[in-house]
């Protein structure tokens, strides 16, 4: 009772039959015209070998010191797990998880799901955990913030440049390797692993459901007629997603509130011989403007403050004309939701640059940086508007909107 060839639009719902394209070709869909799956190479030996690589790289990476300062006579060294352990020891365990989860135990677990199940596929059989390791891989590859990692570190090399010496180490090129390598694991879409175990056990096709009864997975992309759970990935099926816009207003109206304690309370406290000194994410902006890097203060105020701030309107704008059955600019309104999808994670930039930070000056009597409560608001801001953005399903917008014929799922 299920079409594999079949293919539901992520953002409006139609339904397509998939045809093979060459690589670096996009097929799109013809009503809301977003981008439904890319050609690349489908060669499970060259994907494992790949995803190998990246793994040993990330081993590298993570056991490796970053960067190191020294003032004084006095070195101080920082690796990420060292850097989140220090966040712990002062008593912000919610973002010292939050910062593990996200750039150390997600990526590992994308890392080692793929390369199992590529592996296997690459020997000609299909896994029998196929299904719950292509499942993990999706889930964390939505978390995952290695590339927002960098970028954090290199600012944090720049800060620090102007406090004591700094002495690049091997970690900060494993990072740029791993981010490099990961942007090409990321282009192995689990969908298509997928498809090449199906082409090991061929499963049984069955007749297109009516395409008032279809629903797609959003997690494997099956299209298969009603049912509780999808019968490929076993994810839960619903037509749309249970009470989206309630559940995107409630992660909306909470951001908004931390919103103003994240600006105005200390994101850090700088003691040393002249005192005590409270940075807020403002602040940190204006230092690095009057430290003559107006590109880092800029790449700051655009992350940390505009981001946050235009992600709140935009989920606004697309929840509330939503709720309202809207028919304004279907299209406008779907790219909208995309690039709110995409740019969510890099909210996280001032959180890293803090991690590091802290770790890193560490000079007893000298000087010492704490965390202050501005982070933890910080990251609870970032965290609920990605939930909010997971939660919107982006096909009620096209729901109101009159179909041309198509069927949809």
């Amino acid at each position: 009772m299920y079409r594999y060839d079949l293919i539901s639009c992520h953002d409006c719902g139609v339904l397509h039959r998939r045809r093979p394209v060459r690589p670096r070709e996009k097929a799109r869909c013809v009503r809301c015209h977003s981008v439904l799956y890319r050609g690349i190479y489908s060669d499970a030996t060259r994907m494992a070998a790949i995803t190998l690589g990246a793994l040993i790289v990330y081993l590298i990476a993570q056991c490796c010191p970053i960067v190191e300062l020294e003032v004084g006579g006095t070195v101080s060294r920082a690796t990420l797990l060292g850097a989140v352990f220090v966040l712990w020891q002062e008593h912000m365990e919610p973002v010292a998880i939050a910062v593990f989860m996200f750039t150390i135990l997600l990526p590992a677990m994308e890392l080692l799901s793929l390369l199992h199940v590529m592996l296997a596929l690459s020997r000609g059989h299909k896994p029998r955990a196929l299904n719950q390791l292509l499942h993990v891989a999706y889930l964390a590859r939505r978390w995952g913030m290695t590339e927002v990692l960098m970028i954090g570190i290199l600012i944090t090399i720049v800060k620090m440049t102007s406090l004591a010496k700094v002495v690049v180490q091997p970690g900060l090129f494993a990072f740029g390797a791993l981010t490099l390598m990961l942007a090409i694991v990321v282009s192995f879409n689990p969908k298509i692993l997928w498809n090449l175990g199906d082409a090991l056990s061929p499963p049984s096709a069955g007749p297109l459901p009516a395409p008032h009864e279809a629903l797609a997975c959003h997690v494997c992309g099956l299209v298969s007629p009603p049912q509780k759970h999808c019968p490929r990935c076993h994810s839960r099926l619903h037509h749309r997603r249970p009470d989206s816009v309630g559940r995107t207003w409630a992660y909306l109206i909470a951001a908004a509130i931390l919103y103003i304690p994240a600006n105005v309370l200390p994101v850090m406290y700088t003691h040393s011989l002249f005192g005590q000194e409270d940075d807020t994410i403002i602040s940190g902006v204006l230092y690095f403007w009057h430290s003559g890097s107006p590109a880092l203060a800029a790449i700051i105020f655009i992350a940390s403050i505009t981001v946050p701030v235009l992600k709140l309107a935009a989920l606004t704008l697309l929840t509330w004309t939503a709720q309202r059955r809207s028919r304004w600019r279907p299209q406008q309104r779907t790219r909208l939701y995309r690039l709110v999808e995409f740019v969510g994670r890099w909210s996280m930039l001032d959180i890293f640059v803090i991690t590091l930070t802290v770790a890193l000056v560490r000079f007893h009597s000298l000087a010492t940086i704490t965390a202050g409560p501005g982070a933890l608001a910080f990251c609870a801001v970032v965290v609920l508007t990605m939930l909010a953005s997971m939660q919107f399903d982006p096909r009620l917008i096209w729901d109101p909107v009159p179909s041309n014929g198509e069927q949809h799922a």
